[in-house]
């Protein structure tokens, strides 16, 4: 039987200046289970957490994310989080995000605490597959919604409403459902855009 799906997009400080990746810190936590076989989100996981390399968030951040600093200054530490997320999975998951930017904050946040991820290191790079299925080049998340017709739910950047609206594109993304006006790649691998009349 193949695993539930375990669909996570995370919110991390930042700064319009920019940030240096090491420092980063995950400040939401956005988690969907997913039904492997009709792709319906069975329950949702969802915490900011306290950021302790950078406790105050920058202004950029905020206006970003429209998380707040009392959000994160009354949040669990990761350490904390994590525990709370492991109670929660009562299954085996396969982690997949738009992107493979998720994973490796996980991984960053989890080396940093001294602390074990709850699930294995396999992960599903929805942005990938989406490409391939589609025929087209990486996009983010909001051009693919735009790309199948549906339109943006909640907020953009807080994780757990950018991880509820890559489950609504997970049957494209995994092959499920056609697309519009699809780019075939070329035999090289290269993709080209098919002439239009």
């Amino acid at each position: 039987m193949d695993p539930h799906l375990l669909v996570v997009d995370l919110e991390a400080t930042c700064d319009r200046a920019g940030f240096p990746r090491a420092r980063m810190e995950i400040i939401e936590i956005g988690a969907v289970l997913v039904d492997p076989e009709n792709l319906q989100p069975i329950r949702e996981f969802a915490t900011f957490v306290r950021p302790v390399v950078q406790p105050r968030l920058t202004a950029f951040c905020t206006e970003l994310t429209s998380i707040r600093q009392q959000d994160v200054d009354d949040a669990p530490t990761f350490p904390e989080a994590l525990e709370a997320w492991r109670r929660w999975l009562d299954r085996r998951v396969l982690l997949a995000s738009w992107g493979a930017y998720d994973k490796y904050q996980l991984l960053t946040d989890a080396d940093r605490h001294g602390v074990k991820l709850p699930f294995g290191s396999r992960h599903l790079d929805l942005k990938q597959v989406f490409a391939e299925q589609s025929g087209r080049r990486r996009m983010g998340m909001m051009r693919a919604l735009k790309l199948v017709g549906l339109p943006h739910e909640g907020t953009h950047h807080r994780g757990i409403d950018d991880a509820r609206n890559t489950v609504r594109l997970l049957p494209w993304a995994l092959g499920r459902r056609g697309f519009p006006d699809r780019v075939k790649p070329s035999p090289s691998g290269s993709q080209r855009r098919r002439r239009r009349g």
